[in-house]
C-alpha cells in the first residue's frame, strides 16, 4: 500500500519517534541525550508532515488520513494546515508579497533577530488561511471537509486527555518538542528562502547539499527542484537536482548549513559591506526586494 519502498524510512522514523516518547515518558525526566534525540525526531515529523501532504505515503485515503493523526501527534498540528499555507499558497507565490509564508517579516534584512521572529509572526498570519480553506472545504467537499475536521479532533483531543492524565509529562514530552518542530520547520522555510530572487526560475530557492543532512531530513536540502516539481516524491529529488544543478547560482549550494548558519548570523554581521560587494547574488537580491526586504511585483 504504500506509493514508494523508500517510505519504509518514514514509518521507521515515526515509529522511533514514537517509542522515544514513550521511553522519556516512563522515564518522567527530562534526559540529558534522549531529550534532544527526541526533540529532533519530532523535527523530523515536520519534514515527514511536508512530504505527506504533498504526496501521500499510503495509496489508501484512509492510511493516509490515519498516518495524519499520528504525525500531528509529533508535528504539533493538524498536518492538513500544510495544504493552504504551503501548497496552495507557497508553491503558487513562491516568496513574492502574495506568500504569508515570505521572509523576512517585520524586520529587514536577513539577520538572528529577523530569523528569531519569523516562525511565530509566520504561524499567525497563516491561520487565517487554514480557517478559510477549512471554511471553504465545507461549501464544496463535504468529505474532505469531516477528514479535515478528524485531524483536530484528534490531535487536541488526544492533548486534552494526556494533559488530565498528567499534564507535567504531557508539556516536557510533547508540547515543549511539538514547538522545536514547529519553530524549526519555519526556520527552515527562511533560511531556504532570504536574500534569493524570488523571480528567477532557478535562484528563488537556497539548497542545502550536504550528503548527511538530505539522508537525515528526507532530502529536503534540494529546494529549487522541490518547487521545480512539487509532486515528485522525496526519493527521486537528489536526480533531479544532479541534472539542473548548473543552472543555480553557486551561492546558493551550499554544502553545510551550519556553516552558513554561523557565517550569516554571527559573523556577517561585522563584514556586511565586503560581503555584499563579493556577491552580485545578494546585491541583485537587495535591489529587486527594496527598503522593506520584500520582492517588488513588475
Amino acid at each position: 500500500m504504500l506509493r514508494y519502498a523508500a517510505d519504509v524510512r518514514t514509518l521507521c522514523y515515526l515509529a522511533l519517534t514514537a517509542a522515544l516518547t514513550l521511553v522519556n515518558w516512563k522515564l518522567g525526566y527530562v534526559h540529558p541525550v534522549l531529550y534532544p534525540i527526541t526533540c529532533f525526531m519530532f523535527f523530523t515529523t515536520a519534514v515527514i508532515s511536508h512530504n505527506h501532504n504533498h504526496l501521500s505515503i499510503w495509496k489508501s485515503r484512509g492510511a493516509s488520513l490515519m498516518t495524519s493523526w499520528v504525525i500531528s501527534l509529533f508535528y504539533g498540528h493538524p498536518a492538513i494546515g500544510w495544504v493552504p499555507t504551503h501548497n496552495q499558497v507557497h508553491h503558487k507565490y513562491n516568496n513574492t508579497p502574495e506568500d504569508s509564508s515570505r521572509s523576512p517579516k517585520i524586520f529587514r534584512g536577513n539577520h538572528l533577530l529577523s530569523l528569531l521572529v519569523y516562525p511565530t509572526v509566520t504561524s499567525l498570519v497563516q491561520t487565517k488561511e487554514i480557517k478559510e480553506y477549512i471554511r471553504g472545504l465545507w461549501k464544496k467537499d463535504k468529505r474532505s471537509f469531516w477528514m479535515a475536521i478528524s485531524e483536530y479532533v484528534v490531535f487536541f483531543g488526544t492533548m486534552i486527555v494526556l494533559f488530565l492524565v498528567d499534564w507535567r509529562r504531557t508539556l516536557l514530552f510533547l508540547l515543549v518538542p511539538q514547538q522545536v518542530a514547529l519553530f524549526l520547520i519555519q526556520c527552515v522555510n527562511f533560511l531556504q528562502h532570504v536574500e534569493t530572487d524570488a523571480q528567477s526560475e532557478w535562484n528563488h530557492s537556497r539548497n542545502f547539499v550536504s550528503p548527511t543532512l538530505n539522508i537525515l531530513l528526507f532530502n529536503n536540502g534540494y529546494h529549487t527542484v522541490h518547487h521545480w516539481r512539487p509532486g515528485v516524491h522525496w526519493s527521486l529529488t537528489p536526480k533531479l537536482h544532479a541534472e539542473v544543478a548548473a543552472k543555480i547560482h553557486p551561492e546558493l549550494l551550499v554544502k553545510s548549513w551550519l556553516k552558513y548558519v554561523g557565517y550569516t548570523y554571527f559573523m556577517r554581521p561585522f563584514t556586511r559591506a565586503v560581503a555584499r560587494r563579493r556577491s552580485p547574488l545578494l546585491e541583485r537580491s537587495r535591489i529587486s526586494t527594496g527598503a522593506t526586504g520584500q520582492l517588488r511585483r513588475p
